[in-house]
């Protein structure tokens, strides 16, 4: 039996009662989980045979196979997170980002600025501009960071004037074509957010102006550059499109309708 630090980032129903999890572990990196018996109410694995759950998990590990839970320990339990659909949106994209990423690059940061982005939400930081610092630090592990030290069409470091997704990065006055111009301190934030170091944020202000152009920035880069077309993602985009209540307001539809499925909504 081996003890392993991780965090589940997806999961997958297994027989009548037992979760499959990929978790993402400091020792072993990615590695699938069989927790037997979880769907169980009774079963004392229940709550952490979860996505979400970062803790120190004790299992029979079978390199190459299913390893098998026997006990976790949790680590941190985010618990303002789970308490926010908002929040909770943006962390299961950043889980499975990261296990996508993760699968191209197995290097240990993965794990670990994903743990930090998803600590400074559960902290009530802004869960968008969490979510595009560890976007655009990501993008260096998938092999197609922008240039953000100098035009990245001629290389010049002066007279920066506008990002460009499709130019791949900064441009400068003489490199501009008819691209859209953004925020002198959108051009500053960029940079900034490659280079901070996510747990020591202790404050984050940034105007609307910013984010949108940052956000807009990097979704055309992740789309032009990345082949990663995530599901969750879709959802966060729907998010910001039409507001947090109308989102509510269908996720609460959603679970209603399961359970008046599953027999679950009571009687009628």
């Amino acid at each position: 039996m081996e003890e392993v630090e991780g965090i589940v980032v997806s999961e997958t129903n297994y027989s009548e009662t037992s979760k499959i999890l990929n978790v993402i572990t400091k020792e072993h990196g990615l590695i699938g989980i069989i927790s037997k018996g979880c769907r169980s109410l009774k079963s004392p694995l229940r709550s952490a045979s979860a996505k979400l759950t970062y803790g120190k998990f004790m299992i029979y590990y079978k390199e190459g196979k299913l390893s098998t839970l026997t006990e976790v320990n949790i680590i941190n339990p985010f618990k303002k997170l789970k308490k926010d659909i908002t929040k909770i949106s943006y962390a299961s994209y950043l889980l499975e980002l990261a296990e996508q990423v993760y699968k191209q690059n197995n290097s240990d940061d993965i794990l670990n600025l994903l743990i930090e982005a998803l600590t400074k939400i559960d902290e009530e930081f802004d869960p968008l501009v969490i979510m595009d610092i560890l976007e655009l630090k990501y993008l260096d592990y998938l092999g197609v960071m922008p240039v953000i030290d100098s035009c990245a069409v001629c290389g010049k470091k002066e007279n920066i004037v506008t990002l460009s997704s499709y130019k791949g990065g900064y441009l400068c006055k003489d490199c501009y074509t008819n691209e859209k111009m953004v925020s002198e301190k959108t051009i500053k934030l960029i940079r900034m957010f490659y280079y901070v170091d996510i747990s020591k944020i202790s404050k984050l202000e940034l105007s609307q102006q910013a984010k949108n152009e940052i956000n807009i920035f990097l979704n055309d880069y992740y789309d032009r550059y990345t082949g990663l077309y995530l599901k969750s993602k879709k959802f966060i985009r729907d998010l910001q499109k039409i507001g947090y209540w109308k989102i509510s307001f269908l996720y609460a539809k959603i679970l209603w309708k399961k359970q008046d499925l599953t027999g679950g909504g009571g009687g009628k």
